[in-house]
């Protein structure tokens, strides 16, 4: 929580895949909190949704479509939200996903391309479209969805996913070190399974594998990392920035 009462009022978050999961969730919980929600998503009809329910939910939201692998739809994105809301706080880069599984020796250019072009190229593509908005405004927090996998590896399975992650964590400390003095913040998040949507490319055997590797025998819930978020944009800590934080119920980096 904010460490000043109604800290997010009036405030204005970016969040891209907002139509399901962590996005949704999160939009949801910024907008308990007052702030200003403009949700993208490739999927147009949900991120309307998500809007929609933060309007109820006390904040104002505000969708657009937006392909993150596309530098002009980010920027359409971003011009959006100042058109709409006036200006730009934080930006929650919650888009990506490891598109399907696959062996090592069996990732092919496609795969790879159009993962790093997801997680990687969106990534940066907001951050890039954002920051001089922020800059502007005298400061903001960017969070980045980053993932276990980029520790573990993702061996036998997700090997380009984790390599793409592991770019997006070693932005996130660029970007951190290189604007800390100028008012920004940037940080990642590193979350084992979380029960989302993006776990419909796994099979039951796998994801139960993935369950009892984790001491709390459960996965992680949409809304626990969306609370992290919010903790992250706050006031509360102030002093944090490059890192990125392991939301795993104790799974370590096996």
């Amino acid at each position: 929580m904010p460490g000043t009462p109604d800290y997010f009022s009036g405030k204005t978050i970016i969040i891209t895949g907002a139509a399901s999961g962590i996005g949704r969730a999160t939009a949801l919980i910024f907008a308990r909190e007052g702030a200003n929600v403009l949700c993208a998503d490739t999927n147009e009809e949900g991120a309307v949704r998500t809007a929609d329910e933060a309007s109820e939910g006390g904040g104002r939201g505000v969708s657009v479509m937006t392909d993150v692998t596309s530098r002009a739809s980010i920027e359409e994105m971003v011009k959006k939200a100042k058109e709409a809301f006036g200006r730009v706080d934080f930006l929650f880069n919650s888009a990506g996903a490891a598109l399907r599984r696959s062996p090592f020796l069996e990732i092919d250019d496609d795969l790879w391309d159009r993962t790093f072009d997801l997680n990687v190229k969106g990534t940066c593509y907001a951050m890039q479209a954002v920051l001089p908005e922020m800059l502007a405004g005298g400061g903001g927090v960017i969070v980045n969805m980053a993932s276990m996998s980029h520790r573990r590896g993702g061996p036998g399975t997700t090997v380009h996913y984790a390599a793409a992650k592991g770019a997006v964590v070693s932005m996130t400390l660029g970007v951190a070190r290189e604007f800390a003095d100028q008012g920004i913040r940037c940080l990642s998040i590193s979350p084992g399974p979380i029960d989302t949507p993006f776990q419909n490319i796994s099979s039951p055997e796998l994801l139960q594998s993935f369950k009892e590797a984790i001491p709390m025998g459960r996965f992680g819930r949409p809304e626990e990392i969306g609370e992290m978020v919010l903790f992250m944009c706050s006031d509360a800590c102030a002093f944090m920035t490059a890192d990125t934080v392991y939301i795993n119920g104790g799974g370590g980096f096996r």
